[in-house]
């Protein structure tokens, strides 16, 4: 068999390249620390390690979200804190109003210090997150969802609240939620005085003895006498106790409601119960407040009486909205712990689909180096291995 001289070198040179190529190949995938630089070194793989980091990206997208959000609902949870503070020192002023030793002038003053914290109170509602949204809005985001009108506070953002997700929790709370919706009266019903009562009556809130007999009718308790009363239901006009003997401080039940009564009362004096309605936070503390610059003796009594009920029902409303903004940090909590095991998953699924294993490439790279190394020495010997060299001139 004979072998042409060009042609061995041809092919040499041919081996010599291929082995340089790959050499130069390696050390790319070595230098980026990476088995797939491009989609054609492996196409499955650049398409599971593109699809990994595209997930990747969404959840660094998500966490940034993530982290403005417990900021926004951190200031809520504080804000909300920093409320039930003040209406704990709003409810001490009412009960230091109703001390017999205080006269007009010390009630003017504590009435003061109550719009005080009444209006550090409607600051906190209209509080502002870093990023100057409102921590109350709702579902929308107006600089202030709380106006102070003449007319009363009314809310003008938008009632409702983002759901929690999988992957965020809401940047604001429902303000129509946490502000608005405090129920007057015991939360049941209330009791007010006939303002042309010419006795001394007062009452406390009343309490629900039987839920299965109360109507949610509206009734008048009537003083037929100074020592008798009568209860007729206002709604369906019917007489639900007659002519009932009335001594103060004990009790007048029916219907399954229950209303402790006490001073004097004169003929004709009365007492109107109906149901409870909505109110807000802000009309409690001004109606408590006007109560006591009113100062308007036994009168005074019952309204201080029903102002404590209300403060009590506005204080757990506010003491409720922050476990629900502390429940979500808590699930903001899991949520980033959630993620962050998606992210190491994630990157495991990367790595896996295109980094390089370097001890192996590292190897594999001083091989070629080495094979690169003989095959040139053996094409320098085989160079000189041509016939022309052995002809004599």
């Amino acid at each position: 068999m004979r072998l042409g001289t060009a042609n061995t070198f041809d092919n040499t040179l041919a081996n010599l390249t291929q082995r340089q190529t790959d050499i130069a190949d390696l050390q790319e995938k070595l230098s980026a620390g990476k088995r797939v630089v491009r989609p054609s070194d492996d196409p499955v793989g650049a398409a599971q390690a593109e699809r990994a980091q595209n997930r990747l990206s969404r959840i660094e997208t998500d966490q940034r979200a993530l982290k403005l959000q417990v900021n926004a609902m951190s200031m809520v949870e504080s804000t909300l804190g920093d409320s039930v503070l003040a209406m704990q020192s709003i409810r001490d002023l009412v009960i230091n109003a109703g001390n017999g030793a205080y006269n007009a002038s010390d009630r003017q003053s504590l009435a003061l210090q109550m719009q005080g914290l009444r209006d550090q109170l409607f600051n906190y509602a209209n509080r502002l997150d870093s990023n100057g949204n409102p921590l109350f809005g709702g579902l929308a985001s107006q600089a202030a969802p709380f106006v102070d009108a003449a007319t009363g506070v009314s809310f003008s953002g938008i009632g409702g609240q983002r759901a929690a997700t999988t992957t965020a929790i809401p940047g604001a709370m429902d303000g129509q939620t946490v502000w608005m919706n405090v129920p007057s009266g015991n939360g049941v019903f209330k009791v007010d005085l006939n303002p042309a009562n010419t006795g001394a009556v007062n009452t406390d809130a009343g309490q629900v003895i039987d839920p299965t007999l109360v109507t949610g009718h509206n009734y008048n308790i009537v003083f037929t006498s100074p020592s008798t009363y009568s209860v007729s239901d206002a709604s369906t006009k019917a007489v639900v106790v007659n002519n009932q003997p009335y001594t103060s401080g004990q009790a007048i039940v029916f219907d399954g409601l229950s209303i402790v009564v006490n001073g004097k009362a004169n003929s004709g004096d009365s007492l109107q119960v109906s149901p409870s309605t909505q109110l807000n936070v802000f009309k409690v503390l001004d109606d408590a407040i006007a109560s006591i610059r009113s100062d308007s003796g036994h009168i005074l009594s019952h309204q201080l009486s029903l102002a404590l009920t209300q403060i009590d029902a506005s204080t757990n409303r506010l003491e409720s909205a922050r476990m629900v903004a502390g429940d979500l940090l808590n699930r903001a909590d899991t949520i980033d712990s959630n993620q962050q095991s998606k992210t190491l998953q994630l990157e495991a699924d990367r790595s896996r689909a295109e980094d390089l294993d370097m001890p192996q490439a590292i190897s594999e790279f001083q091989s070629q180096q080495t094979g690169y190394d003989s095959a040139l020495k053996t094409y320098a010997a085989v160079q000189r291995l041509s016939l022309f060299n052995y002809i004599s001139g």
